[in-house]
């Protein structure tokens, strides 16, 4: 795991590339190198994984091949092996040079082969070619900026907003899709020059100026060819991966909740690996009591002591929150859960212990479905039969509770109050209201009015999207929108970004290719039954999990927010309302967040995401636009 970076005729390359490279320093603190041929530069930050010596040392170069990579191949003892007997002779153990020899052998047809996180940029010194590669499934990041025929690329936007000497202009429609989501989607990028390369995909530089493009692993095909397969062996597909990913050369350990995900994967990797560490969150006893937060640290302590796990507890208190610029810098763009901030305490306690490599349940409620949203958007299907003068009444009341008093949340009049929000609507826009923080008068009210064609082209992004594919079950239809929306653009790219600024691996062994198509190959109907969510999932887990952490209620990896907000926030809140750079230059309207802002406040509607989110958008926005020069600290 690493950072890379590179440019492709582009002035002053060489420095350019030294200076994105320094950029990604805490990606990679274990090695630098810098690789120099014509207009071509290629930089690298190594994080040693495996193959700690020389012979893992990047950029890599063999035979007029130059790589520089960062991800894990999990199929790299497979594709060695296959390597070796066709005649290739291996210098190191390092999945670098498997890759790089695959690529020789088999050029762009070796992607849809790599079992993996990857993203590389790998160049051919006879024909003069770069091409750019990412994984399948967008769980590592790869940037990228274009100018005439000059190409600069890296894994993180920072790197590219500080060699552009802050000439990159923010893009508008991106902080507007950022408030609808609290994420900028994968198909955007936070500047507008600059793109992201998309998951599956690939882009090459000819010597002769051409530019291409290809993809070779489409999700919403592999999930629509998944439906005509038999029903896997679900249980041996996750062990499978788990034990994949458990491949390092250095310590390994786990992220536990005390959730069903990251459960199950803590008990098989700990049958893999005894007395395997893990990491879990806990909050102030108040804050969760007001929150309304399950008592998550009693499961953990229980998986751990029934499968020899060491777990170490780590505990956010509101000091936490002097994290919040640092956070804002890392993460790249704006993004507004506060559980990247779990992430990267975990990563640090982790990382201080000399752990480099962390299993995380990430990606297992988008391909299984396993959200509130997924069951309730089900419900919503039978609540639409309910006739209509019973359905306003029931609305009128629910209205009128409020969510919270002064010593506690109410978290079934939160949840309430969500359902009705989207229940009467068609598919598509509900799946939308169901996780996303405003409608479409609500954010139209928030954001300058000039905007107004921007908002209807990012509703019209998701509904383009959503609709996609060739699925005749609702639930995976919900699942495949996750997996391509959800997943790469806010879940994935948080865990990278908060767990990298750590300097520590996270690898995330639902979200692999294998255990995505046996996903798909399950019925929508087995993967939510009655009311529970991640049906097929827990009848996989009981094989291994006592059933009272499998059926036990779902726990959040995420933050106190209500009580962050009614205390230690507030004057922060009050801060950006009355004097903050996004008031000021007009993208926000002063009058719609004060009023949000006091709702919030008087408890009658749950506004504590869309301020938080608001915050982080004012921090980014400030760094962004060189305003605040101490958020780079």
């Amino acid at each position: 795991m690493c950072g890379i970076a590179g440019t492709y005729r582009w002035p002053d390359g060489k420095a350019v590339t030294d200076r994105l490279t320094g950029t990604l320093a805490h990606r990679g603190p274990d090695g630098s190198g810098r690789y120099s041929h014509g207009d071509v530069e290629l930089g690298h930050r190594r994080l040693s994984i495996i193959d700690l010596s020389e012979t893992g040392a990047q950029p890599m170069a063999s035979d007029g091949l130059v790589l520089t990579y960062n991800g894990e191949l999990y199929n790299a003892p497979e594709l060695r092996t296959e390597l070796a007997a066709a005649g290739v002779r291996f210098r190191g153990t390092s999945d670098t040079e498997v890759l790089l020899e695959a690529w020789r052998r088999w050029g762009t047809d070796c992607l849809p082969r790599l079992r993996g996180m990857f993203a590389f940029g790998i160049f051919d010194e006879r024909t003069g070619d770069l091409v750019l590669a990412r994984d399948q499934l967008g769980i590592k990041p790869l940037f990228l900026l274009r100018r005439g025929e000059g190409l600069v690329f890296a894994s993180e936007l920072k790197a590219l907003a500080a060699v552009t000497g802050r000439t990159l202009e923010v893009d508008p429609a991106a902080l507007v899709a950022s408030l609808l989501y609290y994420w900028v989607p994968d198909a955007r990028c936070a500047y507008r020059e600059a793109e992201k390369l998309p998951p599956g995909s690939w882009l090459r530089l000819r010597a002769d100026g051409r530019v291409e493009r290809g993809r070779y692993w489409n999700l919403k095909d592999v999930a629509a060819e998944a439906q005509e397969a038999e029903l896997p062996d679900l249980a041996a597909v996750i062990e499978d991966s788990t034990r994949r990913h458990l491949l390092s050369d250095v310590p390994v350990a786990t992220f536990l909740s005390g959730g069903l995900d990251s459960s199950y994967l803590t008990a098989l990797a700990a049958r893999e690996r005894p007395g395997i560490s893990a990491y879990t969150i806990g909050f102030r006893a108040e804050d969760a009591r007001f929150e309304a937060m399950p008592d998550d640290l009693r499961y953990a302590r229980q998986v751990a002591a029934q499968f020899g796990v060491d777990l170490k507890e780590i505990e956010i208190a509101p000091d936490v929150l002097d994290l919040l610029p640092r956070m804002t810098y890392h993460l790249d763009e704006p993004i507004g859960d506060p559980a990247a901030i779990n992430t990267f305490l975990i990563c640090s306690a982790a990382r201080e212990a000399g752990v480099k490599v962390m299993l995380s349940g990430m990606g297992a409620d988008e391909l299984f479905a396993g959200y509130r949203k997924h069951l309730a958007n089900l419900l919503a299907l039978r609540y639409q039969r309910v006739p209509r003068p019973l359905r306003r009444g029931l609305s009128r009341a629910v209205d009128r509770l409020p969510v919270a008093s002064a010593r506690r949340g109410y978290r079934s009049v939160r949840f309430a109050k969500r359902f009705l929000s989207f229940a009467d609507l068609p598919e598509e826009t509900a799946f939308r209201r169901s996780y996303t923080l405003y409608d479409r008068g609500e954010l139209l009210g928030l954001i300058d009015p000039d905007l107004a064609g921007t908002v209807d082209d990012v509703l019209t992004e998701h509904a383009d999207v959503y609709r996609d594919n060739e699925l005749d079950d609702f639930v995976n239809r919900m699942c495949l929108g996750d997996a391509r929306m959800f997943l790469p653009g806010l879940n994935l790219a948080y865990t990278d970004r908060s767990s990298m600024a750590a300097s520590t691996e996270v690898r995330v062994p639902y979200v692999d290719v294998e255990v995505v198509k046996a996903a798909f190959a399950v019925p929508g109907d087995r993967k939510i039954v009655g009311r529970q969510g991640k049906a097929v999932l827990k009848e996989a887990a009981l094989s291994v999990l006592p059933r009272e952490i499998v059926y036990r209620p779902k726990g959040l990896f995420s933050a106190p927010l209500r009580a962050w907000m009614s205390r230690d926030l507030a004057p922060l809140v009050r801060e950006v309302i009355e004097d903050g750079e996004l008031v000021r230059s007009g993208f926000l309207r002063r009058d719609a967040l004060a009023r949000m802002a006091a709702e919030d406040a008087a408890g009658q509607r749950d506004f504590s995401k869309h301020l938080w989110h608001v915050l982080t958008l004012e921090y980014w926005y400030r760094g962004a636009t060189g305003r605040h020069s101490s958020l780079t600290a």
